[in-house]
């Protein structure tokens, strides 16, 4: 009986909990270009901008994004920002992710692809981010499109 009573206690706390939390939209990520910074046979370095619209009445302040990210398919390269940032309520921002990877990543098989002469690459965008409001969880997020890849 105690078993049921304290059961059903945590239960109600719980939905207490997620009553108060705030009701918040994901925000909306899109991958803007990517630029090889540096490159050798055994890593690279590439600049990938972020643009990131709140459709929000409130700031999101971000601790993190947490991704893994495709090119033409392939996996590319996957990981978590570098630094906190505050998207305002309403607002759109852009920003510059680092993203490293190595040879067997995938980055021959990209550039093998882009001998053609084209500069845009097909991308996917997967991830959470990680959102610094109380009792709000992390924020899944997937994008796609394509973007304009610049060599070096």
């Amino acid at each position: 009986m105690l078993r049921a009573i304290a059961t059903l206690l945590v239960a109600a706390t719980l939905s207490a909990c997620s009553a108060f939390a705030p009701k918040l939209e994901a925000p909306r990520i899109m991958l803007v270009s990517a630029d090889m910074m540096s490159a050798d046979m055994f890593n690279q370095q590439f600049r990938v901008r972020v643009h990131v619209e709140n459709p929000n009445a409130r700031a999101l302040p971000i601790k993190q994004i947490d991704y893994e990210l495709f090119l033409e398919g392939d996996s590319f390269s996957e990981g978590a920002s570098a630094a906190p940032f505050t998207v305002p309520a309403n607002d759109e921002l852009e920003f510059d992710l680092v993203v490293k990877t190595n040879f067997v990543s995938g980055v021959g098989r990209l550039l093998s692809r882009l001998n053609d002469g084209r500069n845009t690459i097909r991308y996917d965008f997967i991830g959470k981010l990680d959102v610094d409001i109380s009792m709000v969880p992390a924020m899944p997020f997937q994008a796609g499109g394509t973007i304009e890849f610049r060599r070096k």
